[in-house]
């Protein structure tokens, strides 16, 4: 059904509809209206990786873990394979009765903002750091979930429109300033791309004002987002939003006049229940009739365009409770937390031989641990394989495993009544007669998330810093101090600063939070069954760097992220090594995109991500560094070699001005090829160099 088609259905129900009816309409927990054979219907439905809170669902890798794939391709597949099964649960529960929460088609995701700050607590719900890294995986995964049919497989939201990451214990009352350059130049760019090039169906606006204005009834955001961009979905705010108007911002005196400037301004649905308070605002004669039905037309609209009213249904509604957990979205998530591991350091011990590492000591608290596979806005697995079941399994008796929690998460004991370091004791023990020792540190969704509201399910919030906490230094200290060949296991979803593991350690892994079955696939990686292949989305900052990038509460980009940091990170944005070893042999272009020849010199297949990065040399509105404007994941068998076409981003040869202006840019550019930023960390780390190509780009 075109979007016309369905404008005009909505169009003629909603005329139906009295004013009261109407207004029940704009809260994500819309009524009944039995008399027109309008079913109630719940909005709130999350879909981050994989359908969440609603039960049995295929738990694919963190977003942040999807983005370290740099593959849309592959993105769009998941997404597909999740829309899928939202599908499913909806034909099954709907046919029992059921439209409760979590249970709908609207599903409140991408999370598109841009983890500008490493102590960011739902950071790790991004696809990084990089406008146009953000902006390629948004789409994709807005296409997958949306789908090509005639209706809408599931209905995709962009969020947080705009400018939100952190503080997340400030966000209900926080005014994040940004400048015109860096709205056009970072902030904006991926709500733009999925707006106009994928026609998203949602848009969530974020807790926060920018720019003075609040996000869910910002005149100046709304006005790109319909006026310049020519959004014609619906806008939904974020949960018990309106509500901080009055309670939080102070910038209204009551709910009716929260509602008021919400509404008028185009916020079309209300997660929350202050849009209770829109028939008092209409009988006092502030919010008008049309201001009403405005809205009340945009959310039957794609209620229409979802197939989810009136006899003509959706080509999606024979999908079958069946798929959910199928192999076949098994195996695409078993893929996932294959391609989305990054390996920081090897000095020769990975991969792992069984028949010569001996006894295995595994070694730390999340070795065991499901919470560290899933992240947050999760669904519940059938079946979970942590890490520590994972070396088992696949070792299958070869070795003997010993295994230590070593430390609590956080804690400094792990039992109550104990000492604290109840368990390095152990932890020493185990790694003291251990030829392989596995350590396996990190975070989960308890110390690193979404500040704890109403609407949200956990309480961690933002890091305080980039350090581990003080128990699991201890005990990676402790156990580094014996000697043995050691592989740290990062499991987290932003920068930590892993100093000491990289100077003492023969191996680092970043298996971010890899999803329900994740430990089966850092197994297969360390044991050689398949090469890591994951890059960063995102810089690995040393925790000093805390005093040279600006304070958490600047939204200024000066100093931040790869495009603009001055300083040398512990492990820069686009980095991560391989078992095999990929050349870039030519580079060639026209501008337009990349020609590039690349030869796997390597002993072993392997997967590799070529990335192109453009800096122009002259413009003073040009960031300081190359940034990323193309990638594509490639596989190549030992010793082949192959010529790989990339497009390059149209925006690539343009620059912003400090009135937010895109403009040409000098004419004089430099375009990088490799497998990694061309920053001279990353040719320390891996001892390559980026392939260059000096061009004239375009007007």
């Amino acid at each position: 059904m075109t979007r016309d088609q369905a404008r005009k259905k909505a169009e003629e129900l909603v005329n139906r509809m009295t004013i009261e009816e109407r207004a029940g309409q704009l809260r994500f927990d819309a009524d009944a209206v039995e008399r027109l054979g309008i079913p109630a219907y719940n909005w709130w439905n999350e879909a981050l990786h994989g359908v969440a809170r609603a039960g049995t669902a295929t738990v694919f890798p963190q977003a942040i873990g999807m983005a370290a794939m740099f593959d849309d391709e592959f993105l769009e597949k998941i997404a597909d394979a999740i829309s899928t099964e939202a599908r499913a649960k909806y034909n099954a529960f709907s046919a029992e009765g059921d439209r409760d929460i979590y249970h709908g088609l609207t599903m409140w995701s991408p999370n598109i903002n841009i983890f500008r700050d490493p102590r960011w607590g739902r950071g790790h719900e991004t696809y990084g750091e990089d406008p146009y890294l953000t902006s390629r995986l948004g789409k994709a995964f807005v296409r997958g979930l949306q789908g090509t049919g005639e209706t809408l497989k599931t209905a995709a939201c962009a969020k947080h429109f705009a400018v939100h990451s952190g503080p997340e214990a400030l966000r209900h009352s926080f005014n994040a300033i940004a400048s015109a350059k860096d709205m056009e130049e970072t902030y904006l760019p991926a709500f733009r791309a999925l707006v106009c090039d994928a026609d998203v169906e949602g848009v969530m606006g974020a807790y926060n004002r920018t720019n003075g204005e609040p996000c869910c009834a910002s005149g100046k955001l709304m006005h790109i987002l319909r006026d310049e961009w020519g959004f014609e979905g619906y806008f939904v705010s974020d949960c018990w939003a309106v509500r901080d108007f009055h309670e939080k911002h102070k910038i209204t005196m009551k709910p009716t006049e929260s509602v008021t400037m919400a509404l008028k301004a185009g916020c079309n649905l209300n997660c929350g229940c202050t849009y209770e308070h829109i028939l008092t605002a209409y009988k006092e004669g502030v919010i008008s009739e049309e201001d009403i039905t405005r809205s009340a037309v945009r959310v039957f609209t794609t209620r229409f365009m979802l197939g989810e009213l009136g006899d003509d249904g959706s080509e999606y509604d024979s999908i079958p409770y069946e798929k959910i957990e199928c192999k076949e979205h098994l195996d695409l998530a078993h893929q996932a937390s294959l391609r989305s591991c990054v390996l920081l350091k090897n000095n020769g011990l990975l991969p792992l031989d069984p028949s010569s590492c001996g006894t295995i000591g595994v070694i730390g608290p999340n070795a065991n641990s499901r919470s560290a596979l899933i992240g947050n806005y999760h669904g519940t697995a059938s079946r979970y394989v942590t890490v520590l079941e994972g070396i088992q399994d696949l070792t299958a008796g070869a070795n003997r495993i010993l295994y230590s929690q070593g430390c609590d998460l956080s804690l400094n004991s792990v039992e109550p009544l104990a000492l604290a370091n109840d368990r390095l004791a152990e932890a020493v023990s185990v790694a003291k007669r251990s030829d392989t020792v596995i350590l396996v540190l990190g975070l989960d969704e308890t110390l690193e998330g979404e500040e704890g509201d109403t609407g949200n399910s956990y309480y961690s919030g933002d890091k305080e810093d980039l350090l581990l906490p003080a128990s699991q230094r201890r005990l990676l200290h402790e156990v580094l101090k014996i000697g043995r060949p050691t592989v740290v296991i990062l499991m987290a979803g932003s920068a930590i600063d892993l100093s000491e593991a990289q100077e003492k350690a023969d191996a680092v892994l970043l298996t971010w939070y890899p999803g329900a079955s994740g430990g089966r696939a850092v197994a297969e990686l360390l044991f050689g069954k398949e090469s890591p292949s994951g890059k960063l989305p995102v810089t690995f900052y040393r925790n000093e760097a805390l005093d040279e990038i600006p304070a958490f509460t600047d939204y200024s980009m000066k100093n931040r992220t790869y495009r603009y940091y001055r300083g040398t990170p512990l492990y820069p944005f686009g980095y991560g090594l391989s078992y095999g070893w990929c050349e870039i042999l030519e580079l060639q272009t026209d501008g337009h995109a990349a020609s590039v020849r690349v030869k796997n010199e390597g002993g072993m297949d392997a997967e590799e991500v070529i990335e192109l990065y453009v800096h122009d040399e002259v413009s003073p509105c040009a960031p300081p560094n190359p940034v990323l404007c193309g990638f594509l994941r490639i596989r190549l068998k030992a010793g082949e070699e192959q010529v790989f076409s990339l497009p390059i981003d149209p925006n690539a040869f343009t620059v912003v001005d400090e009135e937010g202006n895109r403009i040409p840019g000098s004419g004089t550019w430099k375009l990088y090829a490799g497998f990694g930023a061309p920053d001279s960390r990353t040719e320390e780390l891996t001892g390559r160099k980026a392939v260059t190509a000096c061009l004239a780009g375009r007007a």
